[in-house]
């Protein structure tokens, strides 16, 4: 089995303009790591008339990637020790673009199939990124983090925009189908960084290296590396932390279009709305990293965190004022992402450590958020209104800070 190396995957003898562009790539996978999910929310009442989904099951369409996300996620580590972290993330776009085409083309089946398979291959993302990051920007991996959540939020908020009247000019399905494009795109760009990669890499010393037996010793030491990562509070502390702020991002991005409207919204504004959710996230992403320095991250978690209680609860008790809380909450969750990514190559020593870690903290963390947009339309199916939930997503938040700052305060959290 390959064992994922430290090595950049960019040799020295390549020159400075090539080796940067490959290695930017990463930042263009992230661009389709979000808007083929954030496009959904605003068609869901369309998609519901037309599929006769009612809030739950609306609901559980919205949290169908993230299932895949919880399930997917501890498997790509072994993933990118077989094939090698280039080919896995080839695959995996490859097959998001798939997922895309057949979620929009292949009637009410194809609806959850392709949900189901788009999720699968984003969950590939959700989990190499960080590991990519880590190794091709050391020393940078809280700006480098920003720049490509900064780069999956951007996408999502465009989608987000433009979701509704391309649905008025082409239908939910072509809307929904569009998106192939990017996916697409971003596939024959990684075909191409991973062949300029091959090309540099010395073929006989790799076969060499491959054909020799890994020592009793090696195995050992993965194995206590993957036991010891379950077993650490603060491996658990970072899922936990990634668990909520995905169930608050969640929620919103499948509902918040859905509750302003029950509001009174509009609904062309709904989708403006969600895309200023998104843009604002992406300021605040950018700006988030200068709190991450240092050895404590506990003033990061609080601006990422108390945001999101405050957001929740104004737009619970005083919707005539739901932008000025859609702005105030999206502060929250486009830190909480960065710092939620953050802590995961923070807190950990080696590229393979931040693989398993990362796995780790997707699998469980998406696990408990894709109860959220399910759960959020179960509610209010009994209730009949929004103010529930947004109670729930508020005590969310807070339950997010006090295991924010327990994480941000260890020091030696994961080394």
């Amino acid at each position: 089995m390959e064992q994922i190396t430290e090595h950049h995957p960019i040799p020295s003898s390549a020159s400075r303009f090539a080796a940067s562009i490959l290695t930017a790539l990463v930042f263009v996978v992230a661009l389709n790591l979000r808007a083929p999910l954030t496009s959904v929310g605003p068609l869901l009442p369309r998609i519901g008339a037309s599929e006769h989904l009612n809030a739950t099951m609306q609901g559980l369409l919205g949290s169908l990637p993230i299932l895949a996300f919880a399930v997917v996620s501890p498997m790509v580590h072994r993933a990118a020790e077989r094939l090698g972290i280039e080919r896995t993330v080839l695959a995996a776009m490859a097959f998001l673009t798939l997922g895309i085409v057949i979620r929009s083309a292949c009637g009410t089946i194809g609806l959850w199939v392709g949900t189901l398979v788009i999720g699968c291959s984003i969950a590939v993302g959700n989990v190499l990124v960080p590991a990519i990051v880590k190794r091709d920007y050391p020393g940078h991996t809280s700006l480098a983090t920003g720049i490509y959540s900064a780069c999956m939020t951007g996408m999502a908020a465009f989608a987000s925009a433009v979701t509704l009247p391309l649905s008025d000019a082409i239908g939910w399905r072509g809307t929904l189908g569009i998106w192939a494009i990017p996916a697409g795109i971003v596939t024959l760009l990684w075909l191409w960084r991973s062949r300029a990669n091959a090309q540099r890499t010395n073929p006989a010393a790799k076969t060499a290296a491959d054909a020799q037996p890994r020592s009793r010793q090696s195995t050992a030491s993965e194995t206590r590396l993957r036991v010891s990562m379950w077993k650490r509070p603060e491996a658990w502390a970072v899922t936990l932390f990634m668990g909520l702020q995905s169930v608050n991002y969640y929620v919103c991005v499948t509902w918040l279009p859905t509750i302003e409207v029950s509001f009174g919204v509009p609904a062309d504004r709904t989708g403006w709305h969600l895309a200023v959710f998104q843009l604002v996230g992406i300021v605040m992403g950018l700006l988030i990293p200068v709190l991450l320095k240092g050895d404590s991250q506990v003033a990061a978690v609080v601006v990422a965190s108390v945001p999101l209680a405050i957001g929740a609860l104004g737009l619970a008790f005083a919707p005539q004022l739901d932008l000025l809380w859609i702005i105030v909450a999206s502060i929250g969750s486009g830190c909480s992402l960065v710092v939620a990514l953050s802590l995961i190559g923070l807190k950990t020593s080696t590229t393979e450590e931040t693989t398993q870690l990362s796995g780790m903290a997707q699998c469980v963390g998406y696990l408990l958020a894709a109860v959220g947009p399910t759960l959020a339309g179960t509610i209010y199916d009994i209730t009949s209104g929004w103010r529930t939930v947004l109670i729930m997503l508020a005590i969310l938040a807070v339950a997010q800070t006090a295991i924010g700052i327990i994480i941000g305060r260890n020091k030696e959290a994961g080394r």
